[in-house]
């Protein structure tokens, strides 16, 4: 099986600008109502996931929304939180990184942003594999 059987396209997904601030990544999560998003450069490369967390810490640090304006997202996301796989990643690879996180980010050979894999597609297939083979028994 192929990992793109469960891709959702970038132009699907809720993504942010690494040069985009604080104050923009927390509007997009609050009206998105996602808890974590990918980070893209201008050239549409993966730099990371951005986690509300992440921001709850940055408004910790600076109570005033000015400040929020003025903080690039570059300087806080992780790139490390949820590594990018390759699109020719093997479908058991994909799976054991869907496991540990609710979304898996996907590249292509030059490190592009594809689209994202959910654990909730992934698991909508099984169970819909499961009922099949249930009523073919």
């Amino acid at each position: 099986m192929n990992l793109l059987f469960f891709l959702t396209p970038k132009q699907d997904v809720c993504v942010l600008k690494k040069d985009q601030t604080v104050r923009q990544a927390i509007e997009k999560l609050r009206t998105s109502r996602h808890t974590a998003v990918p980070v893209i450069d201008c050239e549409g490369r993966y730099c990371g996931t951005i986690a509300d967390s992440d921001l709850l810490h940055v408004v910790i640090e600076h109570e005033s929304p000015r400040d929020w304006e003025r903080i690039p997202l570059h300087t806080i996301v992780k790139k490390n939180l949820n590594p990018a796989v390759n699109v020719s990643t093997h479908v058991d690879d994909l799976l054991q990184s869907a496991t540990e996180r609710n979304f898996v980010p996907v590249v292509d050979d030059y490190g592009v942003f594809i689209g994202i894999v959910t654990r909730k597609d992934i698991i909508r297939y099984f169970i819909s594999e499961q009922k099949k083979a249930s009523k073919a028994v």
